[in-house]
């Protein structure tokens, strides 16, 4: 199946969504990535999610969605760990269209704007 969407083209809305989990695995690929421990990476990196023993990346401030993903570079709204992404990231959007993509398109056409991109005011 052909995707009908490009990501290199989005401003990262995947990355803002407020709980990007991430299992053991993915925490022990940040600590090997960044040089760390692995018990160093998951306090730096991590935080608890809202199920018991659930972790989730840590965010930063965004000024397109107020909060995303620590690793989005804001500049390039580009991936800084691409290639040590949790799996979460690496499936996502699956072999459906990404929900934001139908959005976008949405929008664009409700905005007559081929360019248009969600800000805050």
């Amino acid at each position: 199946m052909s995707r009908k969407y490009n990501c290199n083209k989005c401003p990262a809305y995947c990355c803002s969504y407020a709980r990007i989990i991430v299992t053991n695995k993915d925490i022990k690929r940040l600590a090997k990535h960044h040089g760390l421990s692995v018990q160093d990476a998951r306090k730096k990196f991590t935080k608890k999610g809202e199920e018991p023993g659930e972790r989730i990346l840590r965010h930063q401030s965004d000024p397109h969605f107020t909060s995303i993903c620590r690793f989005l570079d804001q500049e390039t709204r580009g991936c800084t760990i691409y290639e040590a992404r949790p799996g979460i990231c690496r499936e996502f959007p699956g072999k459906g269209r990404c929900g934001y993509y139908d959005f976008l398109t949405f929008e664009r056409r409700a905005q007559e704007d081929p360019d248009w991109i969600s800000t805050t005011g």
